[in-house]
């Protein structure tokens, strides 16, 4: 039997825009059938409710409440929950997993990298990378930007889209690229979490660990998305209006254009 999973997910403790602590999403996730949840609350560069003055350790340890608060009600209610993080550099998210708390505490060069030492040096320790939501437009992103040389896959389902025509169109983007799909709430309030609302990952077993969840993405072994059905139709609105950045191999700017790429 498949097991299900959401794969992104934000508390109040350790992202700004999160509305509920890490615990208060436990049950709710629970009564919709879920085996496990992923937390990846916005990390250095992102929309952190972190003080960027503190300590690097202080500033880890911080971090890391809301998803140990969720690991604790998760322990007790019987939720499995696992550790992730977002990070972001300005128009593009990307969302991190297999790395844990005690890598973050001796690796403070993170908050440095560039997308693509995030993508290398993540792999190297064990850990893979999927760009959040590669398609969304709203009022705080001013290009739309897409490194396929630095990530193992692509958030092809996001809940928090509000459009699904975004969903379509990274949908097309990953199947064009042969790159592995994941599905995702980007739930920021357990107040949203319903059936019809929530997204996330079918996995052929029960995980054992988030080292799991990263060996069925870098091998291609998701076993489906939870999403809508019909939520990949292509109707005809997919109207990009932002500028679009398509960057190469070397994670720079190939100067092609959307129309271009689909059409190769």
């Amino acid at each position: 039997m498949a097991s299900l999973y959401e794969t992104h997910l934000h508390t109040s403790e350790s992202s700004a825009c999160g509305v509920s602590k890490g615990r208060e999403y436990v049950q709710k996730y629970i009564d919709l059938g879920y085996t496990g949840i992923i937390i990846t609350d916005h990390f250095y560069k992102g929309n952190c409710a972190v003080s960027r003055f503190l300590s690097w350790e202080k500033w880890v340890h911080a971090f890391c409440r809301g998803y140990e608060a969720a690991f604790e009600e998760g322990a007790r209610r019987g939720l499995d929950v696992f550790f992730g993080w977002e990070e972001s550099f300005g128009s593009d998210d990307y969302l991190v997993y297999g790395l844990d708390k005690q890598w973050l505490l001796e690796h403070p060069e993170v908050i440095r990298w560039t997308r693509k030492q995030q993508f290398d040096e993540v792999r190297r320790y064990g850990g893979c990378v999927v760009q959040a939501h590669p398609f969304r437009q709203n009022s705080h992103i001013n290009c739309i930007r897409l490194s396929a040389a630095c990530v193992d896959a692509v958030e092809a389902a996001n809940a928090g889209n509000g459009n699904p025509a975004f969903d379509a169109l990274a949908w097309a983007y990953a199947k064009k690229l042969n790159l592995p799909m994941t599905a995702g709430s980007d739930i920021h309030s357990s107040y949203d979490v319903s059936a019809r609302h929530v997204m996330g990952v079918y996995m052929d077993k029960k995980m054992e660990s988030i080292a799991d969840y990263v060996s069925a993405i870098r091998n291609n072994n998701i076993a489906g998305l939870k999403v809508n059905p019909g939520h990949f139709d292509l109707h005809g609105n997919e109207r990009i209006t932002l500028p679009v950045d398509i960057r190469n191999e070397h994670d720079r700017s190939s100067g092609e254009s959307l129309r271009e790429f689909f059409a190769r």
